[in-house]
């Protein structure tokens, strides 16, 4: 499938609108996916680890994700985050984003963000061969250790050793956060769609749960939340499209945003649920595990947000709604 196009107009005019392309793109996906064993998939790749990248590889490669080059062209770069949007929606058991955000180098099939001593990522068991970029810009190569954990209680995550490789990678560092937090915000999408359908379905004094205020407001608050993850993430494809500096910046900001959400959108989910959330027969147990692995690698909320204070100082984000012309 083919999403090339072209953005015109004014370089500093923000464009937060993915283009038609790029959505029509995601929303395949979606089907695509869904008809390809949708939540099901993730249990059948705890089911046989080995067997993960058989399961979900030919379902990418058929949607022509590999084919995209989201760093040369600012269509393919939304079509990209559309795809990890739909990855993210059904909990797909896959690196997806870390793929696409692969470097030029053809010698790595993907790339990850890296940081602290032990450094890990939801990578455990996949033939593909890995470059690394630290948040200062240190480029490495990653050799993935043998996991302790089974997938049930790692969600897929192994340790990785590095080896320091020549170059900055600064350069990549905004593409390697973004993408990321598009596949969150697509767990973020259907965990308030399994929210709503849930509360809408059972009934307490005779009337549905949705018709309760106090559901309501939990709803609306988690909503919130989510849109606006919604914009950011828009706004950190515009601002790498566009080549600006702060692109990196905008990236840590999305991701702060992305965790922060996280936390209230599952939690609400969970709390309307009750206990049944947490059962292995409902999409959310495994949606809100399997989303563990991208809050909290490659860094959680305290490290985001020391990393976005150390980068931008006093000067504060230039921010979706000020004149970017002037930044």
């Amino acid at each position: 499938m083919s999403v090339s196009g072209n953005r015109s107009g004014d370089a500093h005019e923000v464009r937060i609108e993915l283009a038609a392309e790029a959505s029509e793109f995601g929303d395949a996906v979606v089907r695509a996916i869904g008809a390809a064993g949708g939540d099901e998939l993730v249990q059948r790749a705890e089911q046989d680890p080995g067997g993960r990248q058989q399961l979900i590889e030919p379902v990418l490669a058929g949607l022509g994700a590999w084919e995209l080059a989201p760093r040369h062209d600012p269509v393919e770069l939304e079509a990209a985050a559309a795809l990890c949007r739909a990855a993210g929606y059904w909990a797909t058991p896959y690196p997806v984003a870390e793929r696409l955000a692969r470097p030029a180098d053809p010698d790595f099939d993907g790339l990850l963000v890296v940081t602290g001593r032990q450094p890990a990522a939801a990578v455990a068991g996949l033939d593909l061969r890995w470059a690394t970029v630290t948040p200062d810009g240190a480029r490495g190569a990653a050799r993935v250790l043998p996991g302790e954990l089974p997938p049930r209680e790692s969600a897929f995550v192994a340790p990785v050793e590095i080896r320091p490789v020549d170059g900055d990678g600064s350069a990549d560092l905004a593409l390697a956060l973004t993408l990321p937090c598009w596949t969150l915000l697509g767990m973020l999408d259907r965990a308030m769609e399994l929210a709503r359908a849930h509360v809408s379905l059972r009934e307490q004094f005779g009337r549905p749960l949705a018709q309760f205020q106090g559901v309501q407001f939990q709803l609306t608050d988690a909503e919130v939340e989510r849109r606006g993850v919604d914009l950011l993430a828009r706004y950190a494809l515009w601002s790498i499209q566009t080549g600006r500096p702060a692109a990196v910046d905008d990236a840590l900001a999305l991701r702060l945003a992305a965790l922060e959400a996280a936390d209230i959108v599952f939690r609400v989910a969970h709390q309307l649920h009750g206990a049944v959330g947490f059962c292995d027969e409902t999409a959310l147990s495994w949606l809100s595990r399997y989303s563990l692995p991208s809050r909290r690698y490659p860094f959680g909320a305290v490290t985001t947000e020391e990393l976005l204070t150390e980068r931008i100082g006093r000067r504060g984000l230039a921010g979706l709604f000020s004149d970017p012309a002037g930044v």
